[in-house]
């Protein structure tokens, strides 16, 4: 860790209001601001360290950050590859379609292409849609979300699974609508290589004191007024 500076892995793709960058290049939304506001708790700044989807938690394990903040769903799966602080989110998840499809509930799915990210808790809900079949996108591009849009616009997939605060925004657009919400309620989680477990306990510490503080609320709000804050 260089002194004085909290180095965040993410991804450096448009997923408002979770994470963007203005023209400026400044990273706004509320995983943005989240990792502010715990590295000012720690006393420090932010750098953020930019890599593909796939290559995260190859990252975090290198030493490429201290930490990494990027909607990572707590998931049996990623505790094998790192250690999970307490949530600083929940969220639901939700079926993104074309305009013009018939699906509108998980039954409709039946003999359907559905994409997901491999390995997420976007694919295990796929996964149980009975009768579709699963598309794992592996996200060793620069924006895996901007893939499953790709794929669904041109038919390679019928469908595809995200979060919903991701997917809301997107609905806006003429060509892509929601087909379906499932309220599985995610927690979403920050994670520390298992090689450091005391700064992992230094950032949940942090993460208890802006939840205590009505700091984390007053983010959640500034980016998500729509949804209700769920600590």
């Amino acid at each position: 860790m260089k002194p004085g500076v909290l180095r965040v892995i993410c991804a450096d793709l448009p997923a408002p209001p979770l994470f963007w960058r203005d023209q400026q290049g400044l990273r706004l939304g509320y995983e943005s601001d989240v990792a502010r506001l715990i590295a000012a708790e720690l006393g420090a700044e932010v750098e953020f360290v930019y890599r593909n989807w796939a290559d995260f938690y190859p990252a975090l394990n290198a030493g490429d950050g201290e930490m990494l903040l990027c909607g990572q769903g707590i998931s049996d799966y990623r505790k094998t590859l790192a250690d999970f602080t307490a949530p600083y989110a929940v969220f639901d998840e939700a079926v993104m379609v074309r305009s013009d499809s018939l699906v509108k509930a998980p039954g409709d799915l039946v003999g359907k292409r559905v994409g997901a990210i491999a390995n997420s808790l976007n694919m295990a809900l796929a996964e149980t849609f009975d009768g579709c079949i699963t598309v794992p996108f592996g996200g060793d591009s620069d924006d895996v979300l901007g893939d499953m849009v790709a794929a669904v616009r041109s038919g390679e997939v019928d469908a595809f699974v995200d979060d919903d605060v991701a997917l809301v925004p997107l609905a806006e657009e003429q060509d892509l609508a929601i087909a379906f919400t499932v309220p599985t309620h995610n927690e979403w989680g920050i994670l520390v290589a298992k090689s450091r477990p005391a700064l992992r306990e230094q950032i949940d510490a942090a993460l208890a004191r802006l939840k205590a503080n009505g700091r984390l609320q007053a983010t959640w709000e500034q980016w998500m007024p729509t949804l209700a804050y769920p600590f």
